[in-house]
């Protein structure tokens, strides 16, 4: 369950996503007292968690000072059916992680820890999901389209 290792994208891969992205979404962001703006930067993630492919994400804020309670607020873009994103947990860092399916068709997995059944969930457009505590999760591609999902991932309370 380690995590691929974050690699940067080229400019003909951030104008390849970019084509696949604008029939879909316009990627702007307005932060309060701050002008409208883009990405703030591109990550690329092979294999991510175990999955297949290539899975893309585009960090919409700047982590320390515009996500208080969040670690990660960004688009997830899996560009193809081949394209998937392995079994992962949030329990051991304590946090909640929200996927939001903004186009596309998906599988969305679940299951309670490593050897527990697979639940399978088809997911497309407004579909939100919801992860918290010891679960396991991930998500695949399953459509022609890319499939695309706004990551939202906060901390537990610590109450």
């Amino acid at each position: 369950m380690t995590p691929s290792k974050r690699e940067d994208v080229s400019e003909s891969e951030k104008a390849y996503l970019k084509t696949l992205i604008e029939e879909h979404i316009h990627l702007n962001t307005i932060h309060f007292g701050k002008k409208p703006r883009g990405v703030i930067r591109y990550d690329k993630r092979p294999k991510m968690y175990g999955g297949d492919g290539t899975v893309y994400l585009l960090q919409m804020f700047e982590e320390k000072e515009e996500l208080v309670h969040n670690r990660i607020g960004a688009y997830m873009i899996l560009p193809t059916s081949k394209d998937s994103v392995g079994f992962h947990t949030h329990g051991s860092r304590k946090e909640q992680e929200l996927y939001v399916i903004i186009s596309g068709k998906g599988q969305y997995l679940e299951k309670d820890n490593w050897e527990s059944p697979e639940k399978t969930y088809n997911v497309e457009r407004g579909n939100i999901t919801s992860m918290r505590g010891s679960g396991f999760h991930g998500i695949k591609n399953i459509g022609d389209s890319p499939l695309i999902i706004f990551v939202i991932t906060t901390y537990e309370s610590k109450v």
